[in-house]
């Protein structure tokens, strides 16, 4: 089939035409069928790989909701409860990469796909594993520009460093915040401390009028997951069983979402002979409501093609 036989579907582009170096060729190959053999319902899947001699296309399974970005972007934010539906689905997205050696490195609402309009919706980790090959200066991008996702510590090395796992829980920790409150924790319009010393810092608050009807376990979660020492931030395991999590509606609807075929029974996820592998708070003035601004430093190399 050739990409003009397509319907309505997203590419990621690798140029291999510049002095491509042959071996690195090949850890392109090796980590494209690395991911293409990963399976989880809330896992963008790759659908088709097209290695041609200047460029190589990655072909990506449809998904026609649109970005989380966006969505928050039109809503102002979600209810706590819709919140808690596609966390659970993002964190067991994520945990499902890290059991598999893979570290996201480049979370985001931009990178999170939504099955459907609904609020209530499948979601789609994408974006995750090719970035070393396909923008090997993502992270370097992201520091030049508005770091909101990044950990500390890679701020800290200005993204020349190696980091564990525990940059993307950091992440996660700051979409939960944006999409329960609508606005960003950081902000480079606070006159009292800078972006960066603000992420070094861990300084964000909770400001009553915007989180006075949300729960404790939820402020609790993003706490833990937004805690700057590496060492003592919450690990996916454990966020994962949080007592934020302990609903049996949301669970319900979760399981009815990543498994409508299963008929209550949820089957093993994992990829099948792969082994695993390694890739107080101060007095400061309110945020803006809906301050989320797209992070335009950071390619995704994705396209749209639309057959006519």
């Amino acid at each position: 089939m050739s990409l003009d036989d397509r319907c309505i579907t997203s590419l990621i582009l690798c140029d291999t035409s510049k002095a491509f170096d042959r071996n690195l060729s090949n850890q392109v190959m090796t980590e494209v069928k690395i991911l293409k053999a990963l399976r989880h319902p809330c896992i963008i899947g790759i659908e088709d790989v097209i290695d041609l001699p200047d460029v190589l296309y990655i072909v990506l399974e449809l998904v026609e909701g649109g970005e989380l970005f966006d969505k928050v972007v039109s809503i102002g934010q979600y209810d706590e409860p819709t919140a808690k539906l596609l966390f659970y689905q993002i964190i067991h997205a994520v945990k499902y990469l890290h059991d598999q050696g893979i570290t996201h490195r480049d979370l985001k609402p931009e990178n999170i796909l939504l099955a459907t309009d609904a609020n209530e919706t499948l979601i789609k980790v994408t974006d995750f594993g090719l970035s070393k090959f396909v923008d090997a200066g993502s992270i370097m991008k992201t520091f030049c520009g508005t770091p909101t996702y990044l950990a500390p510590e890679i701020l800290i090395t200005a993204g020349s460093g190696q980091y564990t796992k525990a940059i993307d829980c950091w992440s996660l920790g700051v979409i939960l915040f944006i999409c329960i409150s609508g606005y960003p924790p950081f902000s480079d319009e606070r006159k009292d401390m800078d972006l960066p010393k603000q992420i070094l810092g861990g300084h964000f608050t909770f400001p009553k009028q915007y989180w006075s009807n949300i729960s404790e376990d939820a402020i609790d979660l993003i706490k833990k997951l937004m805690t700057v020492d590496v060492k003592k931030r919450i690990v996916l395991s454990d966020a994962i069983n949080h007592p934020w999590f302990k609903d049996e509606d949301m669970l319900s609807k979760a399981r009815d979402l990543m498994y409508p075929d299963s008929d209550g029974m949820i089957p093993p996820i994992g990829t099948p002979g792969q082994k695993k592998r390694g890739l107080e708070e101060a007095e400061v003035p309110c945020p803006k409501k809906n301050n989320i601004h797209r992070d335009n430093h950071t390619s995704r190399n994705t396209h749209s093609m639309n057959n006519q």
